[in-house]
């Protein structure tokens, strides 16, 4: 496992230096071609950037500083970034581009609440000459852009560390599918990616796609799943993310079902990290941020000045329902579980070791050996 994750570690950083000399690189044609008489602007840009919710540690911590810095340094400090977060609401951030657009920024960095439902207000941004970059959501609409991961691997490496964790207790063995909300593209995929490689391997006795990603709604659904199939008879259970997982194992603790079952997770948050320490969760998927955020920032830049993506940022293209060959950057993911916390969000400075191991889990990091 150890050598797997060092190359993954050091995917990883290839994927960040790509990203960081991207300017640099060669140009690449990005969705429809500029009217070549239009005047390329200069470094005094101002680019929109709007998140879909703040319950989710990555967005306001991490995606939002990564992607300012990285604008700022491709702009010599030039460029304004205009910020909203619509807090899990569709219709607010369709509002939220509306004021994009009033404001007429010269691109917009778009991470969708509803990846369909705003393909009218993308379409609106881009009749009024603004550029659209998808960002983490395959927003549909004529985007010009779009940077995620590689959601479907997310999926599969969820699925293979499940099946790792439950070892014999696979063959035959019940579990129980929280999926995201059916709202978000990347829902599905890691849904995909996670049952090609559970199909045959194990039995589901309970999915369910959680409304609007929340805790509290997983929480309600694995205490349904729990009544339904009876305490015994759930050895592991599938989470798409950690704020799941979270409601997920309050759930399980609270029908007094010991020792818990495997429970997944997604995002590396910082208390799906302590709940790993403790032996509560069994994995999470690490994204690496930076790249994806500073793919966003190289994206947004280049098609603002009226230039063509550098290649070395679009290394791919995928198919929105509404719109093809989208120029794509797909980051590389790594399944972290307490065996290489030290060698990814540690070495990564996502956290250090004294804010995983505060308080009661300080114990259980000494165990592990994380000091």
């Amino acid at each position: 496992m150890n050598t797997r994750m060092r190359r993954a570690a050091v995917a990883v950083a290839a994927t960040a230096m790509a990203v960081s000399l991207a300017a640099c690189g060669s140009a690449k044609e990005s969705g429809d071609k500029k009217d070549d008489s239009s005047a390329k602007k200069g470094d005094a840009l101002k680019i929109g950037l709007l998140l879909p919710e703040s319950q989710t540690a990555r967005y306001e911590k991490f995606d939002r500083p990564i992607i300012e810095k990285k604008i700022s340094d491709l702009t010599g400090g030039k460029a304004e970034v205009v910020y909203a977060n619509a807090k899990q609401d569709a219709t607010t951030q369709a509002q939220q581009v509306d004021t994009m657009i009033t404001n007429k920024v010269d691109a917009l960095i778009l991470d969708a609440v509803d990846s369909a439902a705003i393909a009218n207000s993308v379409k609106k941004a881009k009749d009024a000459g603004i550029p659209v970059v998808a960002f983490d959501r395959l927003a549909e609409g004529p985007i010009d852009a779009y940077t995620s991961f590689d959601n479907e691997e997310v999926g599969r490496v969820q699925g293979k560390a499940l099946l790792e964790a439950l070892g014999d207790k696979a063959d035959g063995g019940t579990i129980v599918m929280m999926n995201g909300a059916i709202t978000d593209p990347n829902a599905k995929l890691f849904k995909s990616g996670a049952t090609s490689v559970l199909d045959g391997k194990v039995t589901v006795g309970k999915s369910y796609d959680t409304k609007e990603w929340k805790p509290e709604n997983a929480n309600a659904n694995m205490e349904a799943a729990i009544t339904a199939l009876g305490k015994d008879k759930i050895v592991g259970v599938y989470s798409a993310n950690d704020g799941m997982a979270g409601g997920i194992i309050t759930a399980l603790k609270s029908a007094g079902i010991s020792p818990l079952p495997p429970v997944t997770g997604q995002d590396a948050e910082l208390q799906g990290v302590q709940r790993i320490v403790a032996g509560e969760q069994f994995m999470s998927v690490y994204k690496p941020y930076a790249p994806e955020g500073e793919a966003a920032a190289t994206m947004a830049v280049a098609l603002a000045k009226g230039e063509e993506i550098p290649a070395s940022v679009a290394t791919s293209t995928v198919d929105s329902p509404t719109t093809k060959g989208v120029p794509t950057f797909l980051v590389p993911v790594v399944s972290l579980t307490k065996d290489n916390i030290n060698d990814t969000v540690v070495k990564d400075g996502v956290y250090t070791i004294d804010e995983i191991c505060s308080g009661q889990y300080k114990a259980a990091c000494d165990k592990l050996g994380l000091k």
